[in-house]
């Protein structure tokens, strides 16, 4: 009775403090950028749609501008929508808006530690180490492309036992892209068959799906209450447990058979930099070790395999986009050698298609969220130090000044009239400034070698009829989804 009757006591007086909160920062805004009206506590939770806030954000900027102030919950977050608005936040200002905002679900797993999560001079050392270590492992380098294409090369040779059944794809282009980040941070690849990598899997998969639904976006915005409560949210904070645990084990692995004169994976390159700085106060510590490996196995398992898979289902939509893809694999690299990621410039029909991918996918239209480090003006609005800051990237990916038509899938969005490629400087879908993500060039070289060696030895068929095909993501809070589907890989 007493262990409840203090909870109950804890909990009014933080939902006091939260009124309280939230009647000083409704005194302030003035100064802020303009935007609804917030609720005492909830703020402008019954103005957002949770099942497709993206949508809600959208109908929100029409009424206020490209720079707006929304309420989630107690929380006090400064939208940016447009390229004007994210250019001058995340390019002009970099500095001022490098901090990491707050995503509860990753939180609960990261806690502000890793490259990824982390904010100040610590994700500055983080990531300045991680692009070395990264480079010296061959990322962009011929080293990490004969890793994708071995990988690849795995994964063909699984389709082809398939003998055209329909399947669907998820499961295998998730374990080829997680065994070229795992060869890169570990030095090894899993077994497709692993217990281990595919319990990993799932519990990264559960992670994504929870932080994109209601109950997370509701976990995200009263996370402070809902961690104690019972729910969804409590398998989620077991498995980032599980998730760390995975990870200590292998570092603890790699400290066992650590060669200071010969490392032999990014884990190892952290502990001989940790040996380094063990006598002064430094970010190099274990558990920065931990998160920083986690986080680069996470953002690296994902990406690029709901990428393809959608792309996938887009080629075999638009079988014309997918016949002239073949034809410029005939013509460039023909069919007695493999794909080299070298090709590329040679291919700017194909490199359109994944950049047409990648646009009309969209599916994190919000990227991570940023904070401000100091005070700054933006758009002429006042954005104090602290403040919590949503780029919405995907709102470049659909604006009709750079993309005829953004609605339509059309590879012709990244080509001139000559054919070639072309940049287009709304197309920034790893972000940019000092946050944007830094294996931007792994993903691309992924991207690449997978589709154009898949589609070298296959031809997509789906089951049913063309136009029995949906090719909208579906929406989910702040992201998209790929529908599910199955297909056939027909050998060529």
């Amino acid at each position: 009775m007493l262990g409840s009757g203090l909870l109950l006591v804890a909990i009014l007086a933080y939902l006091s403090v939260m009124v309280l909160a939230s009647v000083w920062q409704q005194k302030i805004r003035g100064k802020l950028p303009p935007g609804p009206t917030p609720l005492p506590f909830i703020g402008n939770y019954l103005q957002l749609n949770l099942k497709d806030i993206y949508s809600s954000i959208t109908q929100l900027y029409e009424n206020y501008g490209p720079v707006f102030t929304i309420h989630l919950g107690p929380r006090r977050v400064v939208v940016l929508y447009g390229y004007d608005a994210i250019k001058e936040a995340l390019v002009d200002q970099a500095e001022e808006f490098s901090g990491r905002g707050e995503q509860a679900t990753y939180n609960t797993l990261f806690k502000g530690y890793g490259v990824t999560f982390s904010s100040g001079e610590r994700a500055k050392q983080l990531r300045r180490f991680s692009i070395a270590t990264l480079r010296d492992f061959g990322m962009g380098k011929r080293g990490v492309e004969e890793r994708i294409q071995e990988e690849v090369n795995c994964l063909i040779k699984v389709l082809q036992d398939t003998c055209g059944a329909p399947i669907d794809p998820t499961v295998y282009l998730g374990k080829t892209v997680s065994n070229v980040i795992s060869s890169i941070v570990f030095g090894d690849r899993f077994d497709y068959e692993d217990k281990e990598f595919l319990s990993l899997m799932q519990m990264m998969k559960q992670m994504n799906e929870f932080a994109a639904s209601p109950t997370g976006q509701l976990y995200d915005m009263f996370h402070s209450v809902m961690k104690y409560l019972p729910g969804p949210q409590q398998k989620i904070i077991k498995n980032s447990q599980k998730l760390e645990n995975f990870m200590i084990h292998k570092v603890k692995q790699n400290h066992s058979t650590l060669d200071p004169n010969s490392p032999r994976n990014f884990i190892d390159s952290f502990l001989i930099h940790m040996q380094k700085e063990k006598n002064v106060n430094s970010e190099f510590h274990m558990m920065n070790l931990v998160m920083t490996s986690l986080s680069l196995f996470f953002a690296g398992t994902e990406t690029v395999s709901s990428t393809l898979r959608y792309g996938f289902l887009l080629l075999m939509k638009h079988p014309d986009v997918e016949t002239k893809v073949h034809e410029e694999i005939d013509r460039v690299i023909g069919r007695n050698r493999q794909p080299q990621y070298e090709d590329h410039v040679k291919m700017p029909y194909t490199q359109a298609v994944i950049n047409e991918i990648q646009r009309f996918s969209n599916f994190a239209p919000l990227g991570i969220p940023r904070k401000t480090i100091k005070d700054t003006t933006l758009h002429g609005f006042f954005v104090p130090k602290g403040t919590e800051v949503f780029p919405i990237l995907g709102s470049l990916m659909i604006d009709p000044k750079f993309f005829s038509n953004p609605q339509d899938f059309n590879p012709q969005n990244f080509l001139d009239d000559k054919g070639q490629l072309k940049k287009t400087p709304a197309f920034l879908p790893f972000s940019t400034g000092k946050r944007s993500c830094f294996g931007d060039g792994l993903a691309k070289m992924e991207l690449f070698l997978l589709l154009t060696m898949i589609l070298q030895n296959f031809r997509f068929k789906f089951p049913t009829k063309l136009e029995d095909i949906n090719e909208s993501p579906k929406p989910i809070g702040f992201t998209r989804i790929v529908p599910k589907y199955t297909m056939s890989f027909m050998p060529i």
